[in-house]
């Protein structure tokens, strides 16, 4: 929107006659002389920016502020005037002056270069996309000079709330380098810097904008850890949010815990809102997720925070918690025991059995599952009644959670206890199923769960009057299935080749075929299960052979004969009723 001529050529009067009237009044300064020298140089440069201005509102919000300026320093220049005006405070007074006319002109030189952009643009606004590009190009003009910025960030999130789309395509224009030096100035308001980060948190639960965030790194990350320190409540919140993808980034977790983020991210666990306990969680699992980290997690007494998290936080908050907790034991054995003396098993039944979502209970599965880890451990696992649990979810229609039993199982099946009554409570069918399902990681899990479980011998005769456990399992041979290792589901069959049912499911499901590949890609106990169904198959062949020479009814006996001398009498043998 265009100003009146009258309008603007009375702001641009003003403040060159301000200009005009300083200029004078300089030259009498008896202090700070090399200051006002700077500030002589500063105005020089602001007289032509004013002139080429265009005529918009920006401009005149621009030379409003730019007037106010300009009459201080115009009384400043006059306390000057004398030899020993109060120095700290008149040293304190010019520099302030000095960074707002810096300010001045950087805001000049936004609108003409803003300006600039919108003329060559305004031809090609042809569609509802090209509309909300220019207005978001108005907007990033307006986020960058000061006496605007409150109100840009207003119209920005209005933007953005609107539709998704808008969030690329204010990311596409490049608005997220413009809010994170918003977010870093240190002349922002708190007001201003909440809601920068409140509209960088919007970007953030995009997940197609997340890249350039993290393509920020440390530009962004030591504004958020400073709201973390000290900022409102909202803003620790929302700096929580924008954390949560950064924190997902090697590089970024170690400079996040090296700056003392760990330590203010349990205290927002401990005493912020309930809603910022869940994003505080959820940053803290993140991070967790690097061994490099975790030591910052144990010196800042994480595991008696999120203890308590588990016990009575959210169920979100609980789920983050034991995602945490999951990680931080994974590799350390010692830690393991002593969060289950702590109780938590406690506080984990009753998150199974909360009934909020099969599938936050993957994160559930996976801390029993790295609890499992530990010989000492799996005694209470089992005892607490966990194994029920994790076979009734073996069924259920989430594939990460199976997965993650399906882990458990495998690590539980080093236990003869666990093994036996994982056995009796009726895993064996769901993971035959799972053979047959499509991710790899699936059938993978699943395969090596059996193998664990199959070295008692009652699962191994459970498993044998399953319909398609063989055949799911030799069909899993294949050695054209990618990333697949081999050697369990080989381990299987071996464990059932004492039967000879079992032998001639895996010869007629074309075992024999896909072992002689194995064999020569060197499989781990490929060479013995060939050998060993091969041997089977050779007696049941012959025996086949046999039948076909035996008499028909009433014939009598057969007898062998040799052209061996000494064996020429058929007496040697007697009849063999073949």
């Amino acid at each position: 929107m265009k100003l009146s001529e009258s309008e603007a050529d009375v702001a641009e009067a003003t403040n060159l006659h301000l200009i005009q009237t300083l200029q004078t009044s300089i030259p009498n300064t008896l202090s700070f002389k090399s200051k006002w020298s700077l500030i002589t140089s500063k105005l020089s440069h602001l007289t032509p920016l004013l002139t080429s201005l265009p005529n918009t509102p920006l401009t005149l919000s621009l030379m409003t502020s730019l007037s106010h300026t300009l009459t201080q320093a115009l009384s400043l220049s006059f306390t000057c005037h004398v030899t020993n005006p109060p120095k700290l405070k008149t040293q304190n007074d010019v520099d302030s002056l000095i960074s707002r006319l810096n300010n001045h002109i950087h805001d000049a030189d936004v609108i003409l270069k803003s300006d600039d952009v919108m003329a060559t643009s305004n031809d090609v606004i042809t569609s509802k996309r090209e509309s909300t590009r220019a207005e978001c190009r108005s907007i990033m003009t307006r986020l960058q000079i000061g006496e605007s910025r409150d109100s840009a960030l207003d119209s920005l999130m209005s933007l953005l709330n609107e539709d998704d789309k808008h969030v690329l395509i204010s990311v596409a224009q490049g608005v997220v380098p413009v809010l994170v030096k918003l977010l870093d100035n240190a002349t922002s308001s708190p007001g201003v810097k909440e809601k920068t980060v409140t509209v960088l948190a919007k970007v953030a639960l995009v997940e197609s904008s997340r890249h350039v965030l993290i393509g920020e790194g440390l530009l962004l990350l030591h504004p958020l850890i400073r709201l973390l320190e000290s900022g409102s409540s909202v803003a620790k919140e929302r700096a929580c949010v924008v954390l949560n993808v950064l924190a997902c980034v090697k590089d970024n977790a170690r400079v996040i815990s090296s700056r003392g983020g760990v330590g203010s991210l349990l205290e927002l666990c401990e005493s912020g809102t309930p809603s910022s306990r869940n994003v505080a969680c959820g940053v803290l699992r993140n991070l967790s997720g690097f061994v490099d980290v975790r030591g910052v997690f144990v010196e800042e007494g994480a595991v008696e925070v999120l203890l308590r998290v588990v016990k009575s936080g959210t169920v979100l908050a609980q789920e983050y918690g034991f995602g945490c907790l999951s990680n931080l034991v994974r590799e350390d054995d010692d830690l393991k025991v002593v969060v289950v003396r702590s109780g938590v098993f406690v506080s984990l039944r009753g998150f199974f059995d909360s009934g909020y979502s099969v599938r936050s209970l993957e994160v559930a599965v996976e801390f029993l599952k790295n609890l499992a880890c530990d010989e000492r451990v799996v005694e209470f696992i089992v005892n607490e009644g966990f194994l029920v649990r994790i076979v009734e979810l073996l069924s259920c229609g989430v594939l990460g959670v199976r997965v993650q039993c399906a882990k458990s199982v495998f690590r539980l099946g080093c236990n003869a206890k666990a093994r036996r009554e994982l056995g009796e409570l009726g895993c064996i069918g769901p993971l035959i199923g799972m053979l047959d399902g499509k991710a790899i990681e699936e059938k993978q899990a699943a395969v090596r769960a059996l193998s664990a479980i199959l070295v008692c011998s009652g699962n191994r005769r459970i498993y044998r009057k399953e319909e398609r456990g063989i055949v799911s399992v030799v069909q899993l041979l294949d050695p054209s299935i990618p990333n697949f290792d081999k050697k369990y589901p080989v381990s299987i069959l071996l464990s059932l080749t004492h039967s000879k049912k079992c032998r001639k499911q895996m010869v007629n499901a074309g075992a024999l075929l896909f072992l002689q590949k194995l064999v020569e890609m060197d499989v781990d106990g490929a060479k013995k299960l060939q050998e060993t169904i091969s041997r089977g198959k050779l007696w049941e062949d012959l025996s086949i052979e046999l039948s076909k020479a035996r008499p028909g009814p009433g014939l009598g006996p057969c007898y062998f004969f040799s052209d061996d001398p000494i064996l020429d009498s058929p007496s040697q043998f007697g009849p063999a009723w073949l």
